[in-house]
């Protein structure tokens, strides 16, 4: 018999937003379903031993895998009111609105909410090149998994290809794993990620090849080594080839928002460049253009976990006051709240990207469909 669940809200995704937005649903009296992909709660802040930057409502000084637990031990607080699945793949939206999940490969039901919250993180981007299918390449989140989640050295000698963010901070996680990163290679002609991670690599010994990229893999049954080559401004490959010695390529060359199921329900959607992919148009409060679906995190748009903490807050305030578990003011009141810290998260150069991003996906409300405010 296929069961048919009916809570308040469902939310899909059990990463930084996802947790962010059934705890505040809960906290409002809301019956709230979450299904989660992975084995565990907290998304990517499982994989983070650093200490995250922004703001102290968001636990700026704080590693990530300790917010995972704060958040967690915050939705435990509401016991029988949250309704947790993990191992669980939501795996279609339909036109009645019931949503299809799976429990492992054999445990299959229904869901029907009221309301849902697509908060289904992201995708690693691979780029192409010969040997790339060998194996020793990997994107930087399962080298992350292996090092931080089941404490297995991934390799003796790592390439990273990339340094934004990511690249510069899992080079030095490498670093700190007894790891040596014989080099850093980023496309752009400048570092992507904060100057404060690249200025601790580069003290460390890792030199950053900027304008350089992976030409080919080397080996017969695994990476043995890489060729990289310096590019021009239109990518093409200048200069003379470089061996690098190493047994793992590690790609952390971006993420592109996942976003399947706002397809499957017929949200609006748009190509946004600030913010690597199709994402779905929305109003302020992250309602889409379906009046019961809203979305939050790095589906709306890849940013830092910070920003996806509280649009996820966002995100479960308004399916809670659109059921009618929120009076006006305290709605209006707390929203204005998450607002500001979410300007001040967007605030500075850094923030540039997502500021210009979300001002071409946001509109004031759907009610007035032609009133764009940011």
């Amino acid at each position: 018999m296929i069961i048919l669940r009916t809570p308040d809200v469902l939310v899909i995704g059990g990463g930084p937003a996802g947790l962010s937005a059934a705890v505040e649903a809960a906290s409002f009296g809301c019956h709230v379903v979450v299904v989660n992909e992975d084995l565990a709660l907290g998304g990517q802040l499982i994989k983070q031993t650093h200490k995250f930057f922004g703001s102290a409502a968001e636990h700026a000084g704080t590693r990530g895998v300790e917010i995972a637990k704060i958040l967690i031990d915050e939705l435990e607080r509401f016991g029988d009111r949250v309704e947790v699945f993990t191992n669980c793949s939501a795996l279609g939206y339909y036109r009645d609105g019931v949503v299809t999940c799976m429990v492992g490969e054999e445990r299959y039901f229904k869901v029907k909410p009221k309301k849902v919250i697509v908060a289904t993180g992201a995708l690693e981007k691979l780029i192409p090149f010969p040997g790339n299918d060998l194996p020793g390449v990997y994107g930087a989140g399962a080298v992350q998994t292996l090092m931080n989640v089941y404490g297995v050295k991934p390799a003796k000698r790592v390439l990273m290809v990339g340094a934004g963010n990511i690249g510069l901070i899992v080079s030095y996680q490498l670093l700190q794993a007894g790891v040596d990163v014989a080099a850093i290679v980023e496309f752009a002609p400048k570092v992507g990620g904060y100057w404060v991670h690249a200025a601790k690599v580069r003290r460390l010994g890792v030199p950053i090849y900027l304008r350089h990229t992976v030409k080919r893999a080397i080996g017969e049954n695994a990476v043995e080594g890489a060729v990289i080559q310096a590019v021009n401004e239109k990518g093409e490959f200048v200069g003379d080839e470089r061996f690098i010695e190493c047994d793992v390529i590690c790609m952390a060359v971006g993420l592109t928002p996942t976003c399947e199921l706002l397809w499957q329900a017929g949200c609006e959607m748009c190509y946004v460049p600030e913010l690597a992919g199709h994402v779905a148009v929305r109003d302020r409060t992250m309602r889409t253009s379906r009046p019961d679906v809203w979305v939050a995190g790095d589906a709306a748009g890849i940013e830092e976990a910070s920003t996806a903490m509280v649009e996820g807050r966002i995100a479960g305030l308004a399916s809670a006051h659109s059921l009618g578990h929120v009076d006006e003011e305290a709605f209006k009141e707390r929203l204005r709240e998450y607002w500001r810290r979410l300007d001040v998260l967007r605030g500075g150069e850094a923030g540039s990207k997502a500021r210009s991003g979300t001002f071409k996906v946001m509109i004031e409300t759907w009610e007035e469909r032609s009133v764009e405010v940011r």
